[in-house]
């Protein structure tokens, strides 16, 4: 028979096993392969490792939990540091949004220290640049889709509305990885976001990141993609304590810290 010890170690195992389980749920397991970035006029193609990324971005509800929980990112106690005045924008109080938003809408208007301590709070991390963009390029039934036109007039027609009221998570497609959301909802921030840069003129030596024209994309790798494109520009503009009203994050994992 079992001893009590022996019981109770198992239990514990059990517990912090489950625990593990319980918070990869929502999560969708990404093969590794490869892609061409967009960055580069000689770009190579980029090996992306297997990886769990989270099916949905994470939800007004959710961040509410974390407020609660680490109440040094709640928007009367952050640090200008980590989060611009617009952290939390529209929020009625720290644990309060604004009487119309949802639980279930994507939460926005977070910076990337907080997007990051979020994640890392839940044992996962922001995905990188090149995760994210190898499972944004496919649509429900392809790995890549960049190729189909009306793919990316989707993308481009999303990028050229106003950003839709109260739009709850997963309401947009699930792709090939059982995704939803990478396009069609909010932007989301990545690990390495501002690791490419993308200048309007580069022949002057200026570095205005702020600007979306067509310039920059004379070192893409296919100068049609200016869904891509649009993308790198945004997140070049961007600081680490910037917080946007359109713009959210999803967490990812390593499948070797599942493993081990």
């Amino acid at each position: 028979m079992l001893s009590i010890k022996n019981i109770l170690i198992l239990s514990f195992i059990w517990a912090v096993a489950f625990s593990a389980s319980a918070q990869n749920i929502d999560m969708a397991t990404i093969s590794k392969g490869s892609y061409t970035p967009l960055y580069g006029r000689d770009s190579s193609q980029v090996k992306v490792e297997a990886f769990l990324l989270d099916v949905y971005p994470v939800s007004v509800s959710e961040y509410i939990q974390f407020l609660k929980e680490n109440p040094k990112w709640q928007k009367s106690q952050v640090k200008g540091i980590f989060a611009d005045k617009n952290y939390l924008n529209g929020w009625e109080g720290d644990l309060k949004p604004n009487p119309k938003t949802k639980e279930d809408e994507p939460i926005t208007s977070v910076s990337w220290f907080a997007a990051k301590e979020y994640c890392k709070c839940k044992g996962k991390r922001l995905p990188t640049l090149d995760e994210w963009e190898y499972v944004a390029m496919a649509d429900s039934k392809r790995i890549d889709a960049r190729t189909t036109e009306s793919y990316n007039q989707y993308i481009l027609d999303w990028y050229e509305k106003p950003k839709g009221k109260h739009e709850t998570i997963g309401s947009t497609f699930k792709n090939y990885w059982g995704v939803y959301d990478m396009h069609g909802l909010v932007w989301e921030w990545t690990q390495d976001f501002n690791s490419v840069m993308i200048a309007s003129e580069s022949r002057t030596g200026g570095n205005d990141n702020n600007l979306f024209c067509s310039a920059a994309a004379v070192g893409a790798t296919d100068l049609m993609n200016y869904a891509a494109f649009m993308r790198y520009a945004f997140r070049s503009s961007l600081k680490g304590n910037y917080s946007v009203n359109n713009l959210g994050f999803r967490c990812a994992k390593d499948l070797d810290s599942i493993e081990k």
